[in-house]
């Protein structure tokens, strides 16, 4: 499958599903301490870099991007679907919201003084990985931080329905962490942390912090 059907799958499931997976996901933060830190530490070091915009990347309806905001970043939110940006929109009035892929990411060179993509690299396929890190390279100032979220694991699985029994038809990617790492490091950036959550789960999620090298 070429990068522009896969695009479009997960585009159309992304529409199809844009109001209940909003709803699923609504305040659902406030139960998970390990993520609210996560985004606290990265708050921190954008502050600490000076400040500046941050981009939301795969933000779907917005929470993430609407908790940065909260920490006083300059959070703006990047989806691929219409859909979920029409709900960000809706449910953030007060904040930036645009359509836009990872693997073309139309953000000038050096732009964003941060970069977090939590869970939206799980639907690129391997071979479309590097030019996304490529992409986030480039849009991030020199020394920004990068963080990542994503499924620990091996192997891909065809997602078919979710989010209030909606049809979908897009892949779900698990990937090894020292897998990512080395895809981080081929692209310019240095591999700082990595936490791993519910590691005793059949598919644990791991966090990844890294800046870009200059």
């Amino acid at each position: 499958m070429n990068t522009d059907d896969w695009l479009a799958d997960n585009r159309t499931s992304y529409d199809t599903v844009a109001v209940s997976y909003a709803n699923q996901v609504r305040g659902a933060l406030a139960g998970h301490q390990y993520l609210r830190a996560a985004l606290e530490v990265f708050a921190d070091c954008v502050r600490a870099g000076g400040g500046g915009p941050v981009a939301d990347v795969g933000c779907g309806p917005g929470e993430v991007t609407a908790y940065l905001h909260g920490l006083d970043v300059d959070a703006f939110g990047i989806d691929l679907s219409p859909g979920m940006i029409d709900v960000a929109r809706h449910e953030h009035p007060g904040l930036r919201f645009e359509v836009g892929s990872m693997t073309d990411l139309d953000l000038p060179a050096a732009s964003v003084a941060g970069l977090l993509a939590w869970q939206s690299l799980i639907h690129i396929p391997d071979g479309d990985v590097p030019t996304v890190f490529a992409h986030f390279h480039r849009a991030l100032r020199p020394g920004g931080p990068l963080q990542l979220l994503f499924h620990v694991g091996d192997g891909s699985e065809l997602k078919t329905e979710g989010y209030g029994g909606h049809p979908m038809k897009l892949h779900v990617h698990r990937r090894r962490p020292e897998r990512v790492a080395s895809w981080l490091r081929e692209a310019g950036f240095e591999v700082e942390a990595q936490w791993l959550l519910d590691p005793d789960e059949q598919f644990p999620q791991a966090i990844f912090f890294a800046r870009s090298r200059s």
